[in-house]
């Protein structure tokens, strides 16, 4: 059998994985559920290897073709503590690589050249490539960080929803329409709040969005805080004569019109998505690999 790569997104809300050949062709595609492995490592293992199945019965192979394949496993938090490690360990393929969500969409958007990305989907993070060098930031949770993701855009407008409830802040047709899918009782936004996930509350950020272009002052002031978090980000990691900024992630187009200028006149289309980061990836090391077996 040829050898395989399957390359595979971790997302906050899904995971997604493409297995492909030597060349990087891409044969079949999978998508399982969400890969937060900060808060639910057990489920993000099943939903991980289940993507990498899916995407094996895609390409007209047997599942159990997972334990063969060279494989690239991008999530966020694998930068965080013994993670990444665990992660490894647990998966079944021959030979696996966990990395960081940000290396993934920085690859997938840039291939091997020098700028900066932003990733913006259930969560954020940031990364930077000058001289072959990697620099990244961020990716660190939407309770601490991942300002500008859909989970703090959810989480931002559960927030001011409530302190328009109590007359603390003023109201908007934004909040009313929150409160309003409450039953305008306040503890049952609490208790959303208490056991949600990140891509439980990312599912409000299109709303934020939508309320934003009807100029509704709350949904402006969000999406103004959060676009003020990226181009602080990004000053961040550019440099001069940095050639391209790249946004990805289902947020990106959103967030275009909302940047600082500065920012603005360095936005290029990325190459390929935070995915085929992964597969590229995926691809490099089974040929190093070949090498390494000649």
């Amino acid at each position: 059998m040829t050898e395989l790569a399957i390359g595979i997104d971790g997302g906050g809300s899904g995971c997604r994985a493409a297995v492909a050949d030597g060349r990087g062709n891409v044969l079949g595609r999978g998508k399982a559920g969400p890969a937060n492995i900060l808060s639910d490592l057990d489920n993000s293992l099943l939903n991980i290897v289940e993507s990498a199945r899916e995407a094996l019965r895609d390409a007209g192979l047997p599942a159990e073709t997972v334990s063969k394949v060279s494989a690239v496993v991008g999530v966020a938090g694998a930068n965080v503590g013994d993670y990444g490690t665990r992660i490894d360990r647990a998966l079944p393929f021959a030979d696996g690589h966990v990395v960081t969500d940000a290396l993934i969409a920085l690859q997938g958007a840039l291939g091997d050249s020098d700028g900066v990305i932003g990733a913006f989907g259930t969560g954020s993070v940031y990364n930077a490539r000058r001289d072959g060098k990697l620099r990244g930031i961020g990716g660190w949770g939407f309770v601490v960080g991942d300002q500008a993701s859909g989970a703090r855009l959810g989480r931002d407008l559960l927030e001011k929803s409530l302190l328009a409830y109590d007359k603390v802040r003023p109201s908007s047709p934004l909040t009313a329409r929150l409160m309003s899918e409450y039953g305008g009782n306040p503890e049952r936004v609490v208790e959303f709040a208490h056991t949600a996930k990140p891509k439980d509350f990312a599912r409000y950020a299109p709303l934020v969005f939508e309320y934003a272009a009807q100029d509704d002052e709350i949904a402006i002031a969000i999406v103004k805080d959060a676009a003020a978090a990226i181009d602080e980000n990004l000053d961040t990691l550019l440099w001069p004569q940095c050639p391209a900024i790249c946004l990805l992630g289902g947020l990106a187009k959103a967030y275009g019109p909302w940047l600082a200028e500065r920012h603005k006149a360095l936005l290029a289309e990325p190459k390929g998505d935070v995915l085929q980061g992964a597969v590229d990836l995926a691809v490099k090391f089974l040929q190093e690999r070949q090498k390494g077996a000649a």
